[in-house]
């Protein structure tokens, strides 16, 4: 565990060094400096903290067996006792400590900007969309995360043919980064006469939101117009040029906001897309050049992949990545999503560790 021992002594150099740069007045006058060393401070705490633990559990140890050494019986007896409460905790301590080794995904703390599209099926895949943006409304409730809606579509048979919103809250992109992908429901479609069962799809698309310390893009970079909007939504639509379309010029990335009231608002909640698409973009880039496309990854990410089966009829669900099936289907429906969750973080944190074990 030597190896062990090293990484921990650099992490604490670096947390050292990060708590002297924290009390610089250049520092604590940069806003953006100030939070990202700030969140780098916070998520070396547990693993320093875990170390001096160690240190002390070491030192302890070490002096039982210098007693246990000594020719007096009652010392022995005191060494013994010592050794067999330090022992065992250490080994405790050094299982949790190869876990909080696990390289942590900087992205987790972030707050999501998830879209939903109806897919495969016409009217049924968009309402099959709306049933999942209850799904996950219900679920962000259970752990009181908030949840805005950008943009939406409302399809006229029910549910939506699109539908953008955040979610807000604790570690959210760590609980939702695997969302993205193919859902798929097999079940009997209102709109069937003959009960037989149809499989149609929707789309997720989970991605951290940005901040402004995260990422930052030049205004040169963008070109934004305004138009009328379309479609239902008010007395405001085709009276003002209210909707806002916004492009990325070096990525291609173009978002048009049209649900808000005003003009100002659309370009607010454009430019919270703009960021985080170019955001997840550039990291993606950078991953593929870096090659950190790991084996650890439960999936692709990607939009067009299928991850998961919504079977109504047997009232079971099945993620595909990890080959999880859970017969609890209407229990999920209703934003019960923590043993997916669980099981795609637990199968996360196995192949990490594989890959990261000193």
């Amino acid at each position: 565990m030597d190896a062990v021992r090293t990484k921990l002594a650099e992490i604490e150099k670096e947390y050292e060094s990060i708590n002297e740069k924290l009390m610089q007045e250049d520092i604590v006058s940069d806003p953006k400096a100030l939070t990202r060393l700030s969140k780098e401070q916070a998520r070396l705490s547990a693993p320093v903290e875990a170390y001096r633990r160690l240190k002390e559990l070491d030192d302890r140890i070490e002096q039982a067996h210098q007693l246990a050494e000594e020719e007096d019986a009652e010392m022995k007896e005191m060494a013994e006792a010592e050794l067999e409460e330090c022992i065992p905790e250490r080994e405790e301590l050094l299982v949790h400590i190869q876990k909080l080794l696990i390289p942590k995904d900087p992205d987790d703390d972030h707050d999501v900007i998830m879209e939903i599209r109806g897919g495969a099926g016409g009217d049924e895949g968009n309402i099959f969309a709306g049933d999942l943006y209850r799904m996950y409304t219900k679920f962000a409730e259970s752990k009181g995360w908030r949840i805005q809606v950008m943009e939406a579509s409302i399809s006229e048979a029910g549910g939506f043919s699109q539908i953008i919103f955040s979610i807000k809250g604790n570690e959210v992109y760590g609980q939702l980064k695997y969302e993205s992908g193919v859902h798929r429901v097999q079940r009997v479609p209102k709109t069937e006469a003959q009960g037989r069962i149809h499989t149609s799809t929707a789309t997720v698309l989970c991605q951290p939101e940005a901040e402004e310390a995260d990422i930052e893009i030049d205004e040169k970079d963008l070109t934004i117009e305004t138009h009328r909007a379309s479609g239902a939504g008010g007395q405001h639509i085709n009276k003002t040029d209210s909707a806002v379309r916004i492009v990325h010029l070096p990525t291609g990335i173009t978002v048009n906001c049209q649900e808000g009231r005003s003009q100002i608002e659309n370009r607010e909640t454009a430019m919270r897309l703009i960021r985080a698409r170019v955001y997840e973009e550039y990291r993606r880039i950078r991953e593929e050049e870096e090659g950190k496309i790991r084996r650890a990854k439960i999936g692709t990410g990607d939009r067009s992949e299928k991850i998961r089966t919504y079977n109504y009829p047997q009232n079971r669900v099945t993620d595909h990545r990890i080959g999880l099936t859970i017969t609890q289907l209407d229990r999920i429906m209703e934003g019960k999503l923590d043993g997916i969750i669980d099981g795609l973080l637990a199968e996360e944190e196995r192949r990490k560790l594989e890959e990261t074990k000193l």
